[in-house]
């Protein structure tokens, strides 16, 4: 009987634990599609969860860091969601392949459209937000982008607390987008964008062999085809000389 209490104990706990978890790890946040390497360009995704039973998701407010400014912020459409770019003037331009930037994308907004039934991030569900940025910084580790989660029932989340060095996760974190190594494309190029580029080159040496080839074929053909008339017009000349022998 004892050591049935203790398991049921044991099952509530594991369970409450489970649904802490869960409920903390829950958030909005960034994450890059491949690697955000320094000084380049990347595709990062924002995703946010519905953390509410009874209510959807119908804004998200995205702020940029104003530290190290991006320029270069391009929005993917998603369905059944308006987007508006906010820019606004730099204290000090940026230099971007030359020109210089005096404007940086410093919010960006999603607001759900549609119908009541169908509007937003529902409970149990969740949504991407997928962005193009860049020029990353070159003289940094990560970016904070400081977000506000609205829901229809007028609650509104702050995801806005950054993470202090050796401390617990915060309440309500912000999304922090890592920031990797330097690459030698700027363009933030992946080593498959490269594998095809050099896949690439490959097809065209073997077409450039192909041709060659076929070329060296046609040539051979012709000399053969030559040879052929030669050999043609030598045998109908010794069929007449035979011929006329033949009659003296």
């Amino acid at each position: 009987m004892n050591l049935s209490r203790i398991a049921v104990v044991g099952g509530v706990a594991a369970s409450t634990v489970l649904i802490l978890a869960g409920t903390a790890s829950a958030h909005v946040s960034v994450q890059p599609q491949g690697e955000a390497a320094k000084g380049g360009y990347a595709t990062i995704n924002f995703k946010v969860p519905n953390e509410r039973d009874d209510a959807s998701t119908i804004k998200l407010e995205v702020n940029f860091p104003t530290d190290h400014p991006l320029a270069s912020v391009m929005p993917q459409p998603v369905p059944g969601w308006k987007i508006d770019v906010t820019r606004s003037k730099l204290a000090k331009p940026l230099d971007m392949h030359g020109q210089k930037i005096n404007e940086a994308v410093s919010k960006v907004t999603w607001t759900a459209e549609g119908s009541k039934n169908d509007l937003g991030i529902r409970p149990g569900e969740f949504q991407q937000f997928p962005l193009s940025v860049g020029q990353l910084p070159e003289d940094a580790d990560q970016l904070v982008f400081k977000a506000i989660q609205t829901y229809d029932n007028k609650d509104v989340v702050r995801w806005i607390e950054e993470q202090k060095d050796g401390a617990e996760e915060p309440e309500s974190p912000a999304p922090v987008l890592k920031l990797t190594a330097a690459t030698t494309d700027e363009h933030g190029s992946t080593a498959d964008d490269k594998s095809g580029a050099a896949t690439a080159d490959e097809a065209k040496d073997k077409n450039t062999e192909a041709a060659s080839a076929s070329s060296s074929s046609d040539t051979t053909a012709r000399v053969l085809g030559v040879v052929g008339i030669v050999i043609g017009i030598a045998g109908v000349a010794f069929g007449v000389l035979a011929g006329r022998r033949r009659t003296a």
